[in-house]
């Protein structure tokens, strides 16, 4: 089976009538890039990233950049979740970098995570957003093929993340682990092997209802879903998911965009999937 060592860049900008487009885009394989299309309600650019091979496999490296200019609104999802898959020897690498600058926009909602029985894989993901700028970023992570045994069985899972607002450093989480960690946080929410994950992160200008939507949110907890906020260090918050499985994550995250959308209009945007 080939390696790939895929790379996907992109910048977005506004035109002179506001609209934004995709200024500068490349990428190899297994990236590509769907064809972007503008939610003229919300004033956003939706790019779809697309992986057109079975999935993440064994010696597998990917990079991408995505960065938005003053004035544009874009957000980036995928059509399908990103499957990790067994590996016998080696392991598979992400880095990704976002850069928002001061009055631009970006949401990042790609599909779950999904890493299999035995497999490697380790992201890397830093995050700039200069003093002005928004951004709504998600990760969510489900288990491997829970019919067949195999929720949360793979050898190592490494998802770090950074984030920087200003040039300050609001936020540095780690997560280096084998399954069985995730295993017993489940049990521990009383969630089943289909339990799923998803960490949020909220950065937007000062606007006077910074906590204004927190009761809203916090109402979503309960009856075996687990939700709670926590404000970074300035500029933002975090926002914690453990969901009983698939159908009721996905549901929770369309809530909280849902409720969002009420103070930032941008996550009104409609994520169309192919």
């Amino acid at each position: 089976m080939p390696e790939f060592s895929g790379h996907l860049s992109l910048r977005a900008a506004p035109r002179a009538d506001g609209r934004t487009v995709l200024a500068a885009q490349a990428f190899r394989a297994p990236f590509h890039l769907g064809k972007p299309y503008w939610d003229a309600e919300a004033r956003t650019l939706v790019a779809q990233i697309v992986n057109p091979t079975a999935g993440i496999l064994a010696g597998d490296r990917l990079t991408s950049d995505i960065a938005v200019e003053s004035g544009a609104a874009l957000l980036v999802t995928t059509p399908s979740a990103s499957r990790v898959f067994r590996m016998r020897g080696g392991a598979a690498a992400c880095e990704q970098r976002f850069t928002v600058a001061d009055g631009a926009w970006l949401e990042v909602l790609p599909e779950p995570l999904v890493p299999h029985h035995g497999c490697t894989y380790r992201q890397h993901t830093e995050v700039s957003i200069a003093a002005g700028g928004g951004l709504f970023f998600v990760d969510q992570l489900m288990p491997g093929r829970v019919a067949h045994g195999e929720a949360w069985a793979w050898d190592r899972l490494t998802l770090a993340l950074e984030v920087r607002l200003g040039g300050d450093l609001i936020l540095r989480e780690r997560f280096d682990h084998n399954g069985a960690a995730l295993r017993d946080l489940a049990a521990l929410a009383g969630s089943g092997p289909a339990a799923c994950f998803a960490n949020a992160i909220l950065i937007a200008p000062p606007s006077g209802h910074e906590t204004a939507w927190r009761p809203a949110l916090a109402a979503l907890h309960g009856d075996g879903l687990w939700l709670g906020v926590s404000e970074l260090r300035h500029g933002g918050h975090s926002v914690k998911i453990v969901a009983p499985d698939a159908v009721r994550l996905r549901r929770t995250l369309r809530d909280v965009r849902r409720i969002l959308a009420g103070y930032f209009p941008r996550l009104a945007c409609e994520v169309r999937k192919l």
